[in-house]
């Protein structure tokens, strides 16, 4: 079966952008149905790009309004605001890759690679918060919880670029099962999905434990890892493509008290 280039990879290509990586620009340079793809798109990146601002639109004459007006029994007067019903000039696919292009640049701090050390001085950083998050949260969430008694809890705090916080709490249920409770708020800027990791003090091992969905998210922690050897907590926001190992782009992340 043909392993095509990613939709997103084409997309960008579409747009003006260069592939990626070799392999993407020579499976583009080969397959018709992906350059047929990049070529349609591109037809209708052009399109969206020349069509008339709204500004310059030619505007009906008066007696255009008279004959609407007369139809439908309007008092004298009544003529449109047109400039009022405008609507808001779109957003250029320019301006969409740019900010797009921002967002990551600005949470250059947390990467250094897909697949390599990706946590780099950010790991530093949000071990330190989450040590002292763990302490303030210690008083407050010390009780146990409903679905069991509560083993470690830490704060997570956001990493550069991100607007977010949030809280990781362990209990342990009456069978023996250990679960992991995480609590987001913020973090909407998301590029695709959020992905929840247990990761080793050295950040070079790390855990999935599944997708975090809404606010509020609870996981199942395997009976044979050890969280005092895998005591970091981490949501990360993962795109669509594939790879199930981490971007390297951590929303939040913090230190359990085990």
């Amino acid at each position: 079966m043909v392993q095509h280039v990613d939709p997103e990879v084409i997309a960008l290509v579409a747009l003006g952008e260069p592939a990626a990586d070799d392999d993407a620009r020579s499976h583009l340079a080969s397959c018709p149905q992906c350059a047929q793809d990049v070529a349609s798109l591109a037809a209708t990146v052009s399109t969206a790009r020349s069509v008339t601002p709204v500004d310059a639109l030619v505007m009906p004459p008066p007696q255009v309004w008279e004959g609407i007006r007369g139809a439908l029994s309007l008092s004298p007067g009544l003529d449109p605001d047109v400039s009022a019903n405008r609507p808001a000039a779109l957003p250029d696919a320019d301006d969409e890759l740019a900010a797009r292009r921002s967002r990551r640049a600005r949470r250059a701090g947390a990467l250094s690679g897909r697949g390599g050390p990706w946590l780099g001085v950010a790991a530093a950083t949000g071990l330190a918060v989450g040590g002292v998050g763990g302490a303030l949260v210690a008083g407050a969430g010390s009780q146990d919880g409903p679905e069991g008694v509560v083993v470690a809890q830490g704060q997570l705090e956001p990493l550069p670029g991100w607007d977010a916080g949030g809280a990781a709490v362990v209990e342990k249920t009456p069978d023996g099962t250990r679960e992991l409770v995480v609590t987001l708020e913020g973090g909407e800027d998301l590029e695709g999905y959020r992905e929840v990791w247990l990761i080793d003090r050295e950040v070079s091992r790390l855990v999935s434990l599944g997708i975090l969905e809404g606010g509020e998210g609870r996981f199942v922690v395997p009976a044979s890892l050890d969280l005092s050897e895998f005591p970091v907590v981490d949501v990360s926001d993962e795109p669509y493509d594939g790879d199930p190992s981490h971007s390297g782009d951590s929303i939040i992340r913090g230190l359990l008290d085990t």
